[in-house]
């Protein structure tokens, strides 16, 4: 692990995640899983350029139409062979397994085992899903045992 020097001034001050960008096919589809199976909340669309941005908590999810303006010069549209990413994570505070669980199955989306996992504040429970284009999306509690 590299470590700043005692001369270098620390500069960065990160408090987390701000937005990520995902590059979507299906914006429909997308927009049904993120808002509706996540609670995520649209914050702003410009539909000229094919990007609508979601609140996810303190961050945002950006997604941007592969066929829009701003998504014709990203390049191919993602997917198996060409990714976005592989993850991200999203906090869940409370993080009530159950609910969670039952929440994802009305929507008909199928959900590995909870696990403990290391996160930005430490071990906890946590559960990998994929959105409709795969995706792959944790669901991160506070630090804690599994229950």
């Amino acid at each position: 692990m590299l470590l700043p020097s005692p001369e270098t001034p620390r500069m960065l001050n990160l408090q987390g995640i701000d937005h990520l960008v995902l590059r979507v096919v299906d914006l429909d589809a997308m927009l049904r899983f993120y808002v509706d199976t996540l609670c995520c909340t649209v914050e702003r669309r410009l539909d000229e350029i094919g990007l609508v941005q979601l609140r996810a908590g303190g961050s945002l999810i950006d997604l941007v139409s592969v066929d829009g303006k701003l998504g014709r010069t990203g390049g191919a549209a993602p997917g198996a062979e060409g990714r976005n990413l592989d993850h991200f994570c999203l906090r869940v505070t409370p993080f009530d397994e159950t609910a969670i669980r039952a929440r994802l199955q009305a929507h008909g989306i199928d959900a590995g085992k909870t696990e403990s996992r290391y996160g930005a504040d430490g071990e906890g429970p946590s559960i990998y899903l994929a959105d409709p284009e795969g995706n792959v999306v944790e669901l991160k509690g506070p630090p804690g045992p599994l229950s």
